[in-house]
């Protein structure tokens, strides 16, 4: 039964990400997504300080266990967040962040009332964030294993050679 080349694209692909140095496994696929993620507060307004603080960073943390998120590293600021997460491929990028946004403003208004008096209007983060991707694999490494894979592929099959 040919199953078409898979199974030796899937072993080279194995052996090539095997230096990454934190990869995690599913039953259907091999990955490493880091995510740096940063939220700033409304008019950029200094509000985590205490007892606030402390709350933001436990809700922070029951969220991204219950979304099988890992937290690498973060830091709270009087004004942002920063957050170095590891997310699995079923995890959609934007839904986590409103997630963390709703959920973080519900938990931080129904705890303190200074919070609920000041932002009447339920508006604790502003509109956008930053997110970017980060890790071991950069566009030119893929590149190069790219021009690699077509340099070990037979002479038949590489004269066939769809362009991109």
């Amino acid at each position: 039964m040919d199953n078409g080349g898979k199974r030796r694209i899937y072993i080279i692909i194995m052996e090539d990400i095997s230096n990454m140095s934190e990869q995690e496994f599913s039953s259907e696929a091999v990955f490493s997504i880091k995510l740096h993620i940063v939220l700033v507060t409304k008019n950029r307004q200094n509000l985590f300080r205490g007892e606030i603080k402390v709350k933001l960073r436990d809700v922070i943390r029951e969220i991204c266990e219950d979304q099988r998120v890992e937290i690498l590293e973060g830091n709270i600021s009087s004004d942002h967040v920063h957050l170095l997460v590891s997310i699995v491929p079923k995890v959609n990028i934007n839904k986590f962040i409103l997630l963390l946004k709703g959920k973080t403003t519900y938990a931080l208004f129904s705890s303190f009332e200074s919070l609920r008096q000041r932002y009447f209007n339920r508006h604790l983060w502003a509109k956008g964030c930053f997110c970017c991707s980060c890790g071991e694999v950069n566009e030119d490494l893929i590149k190069d294993y790219l021009e690699q894979q077509n340099l070990k592929e037979p002479a038949a099959e590489a004269a066939e050679e769809t362009p991109w």
